[in-house]
């Protein structure tokens, strides 16, 4: 299982003082060399963490390549365009949200516009994968825009309680086998921790986990590279259990 290595907060840390440190470009680098496959990056609307420098940096080094996520609007889109990492995830965005709280609307109203990004994604040569929801109709929907991949949103699972955990462990088994089954790659992320990411590592069809705060918080204790070591051995593990 692929593990890529969300570095935003890296540099959410870098603009509270609008510095140079600490440099996400340098925490992706010692990611890969302790165990990451490769790097997630958002580059937001409001920049209020990565910015393009950061980004142009980073595809210059990420041996493993750059899954970017951002969300289907014409300045950034055009950016990556223009820049061509290895994917792009399609994500909800809002200027008020203190990080993304869900999956991608893809009600009749925005399909659409939805559908034009990965089309235009696909031209210049990017693979696609869209963030959603572990819900069958969203899966099915992902299917008929023809994207590459589905990226579950685990937050639900993430917050869920003891009692209640494994009820939406099993809502995102279905959907990544729904999504396996109509063609697409599976991925997964979005609260995932070192206590909690062994079960969902576990679900055969799943191809790779984006996980990033959970690493930095810990990275802040021992080091990126422990964190990252530390979260491979998690992900592993959930993925050798029977």
């Amino acid at each position: 299982m692929r593990l890529f290595v969300n570095v935003d907060h890296v540099a959410t840390v870098r603009e509270a003082r609008r510095t140079v440190e600490p440099d996400p470009v340098q925490a992706a680098v010692l990611a890969e060399a302790s165990g990451a496959d490769g790097i997630t990056v958002h580059l937001r609307e409001d920049r209020r963490h990565i910015q393009d420098h950061d980004l142009e940096r980073l595809l210059e080094v990420a041996a493993g390549g750059v899954n970017l996520e951002v969300a289907a609007e014409e300045a950034v889109l055009a950016i990556a365009e223009r820049l061509r990492p290895a994917q792009v995830t399609l994500v909800p965005e809002k200027r008020e949200e203190i990080t993304t709280e869900g999956g991608l609307d893809l009600g009749h109203s925005s399909r659409e516009r939805v559908r034009s990004a990965v089309r235009r994604l696909r031209s210049a040569g990017i693979r696609t994968s869209l963030f959603v929801d572990p819900d069958p109709e969203v899966i099915e929907a992902c299917a008929e825009l023809e994207a590459d991949a589905v990226e579950l949103h685990t937050g639900e699972y993430s917050n869920a309680g003891d009692s209640e955990r494994p009820a939406q462990l099993s809502r995102l088994a279905s959907s990544a086998e729904l999504a396996a089954e109509l063609g697409l790659s599976v991925h997964a992320g979005h609260g995932l921790t070192y206590d909690n990411v062994g079960p969902v590592a576990g679900i055969e069809v799943c191809e790779e986990l984006n996980i990033g705060h959970s690493i930095i918080s810990r990275a802040v204790f021992v080091g990126m590279a422990r964190a990252v070591e530390e979260m491979r051995f998690a992900v592993d593990a959930g993925r050798a259990a029977p």
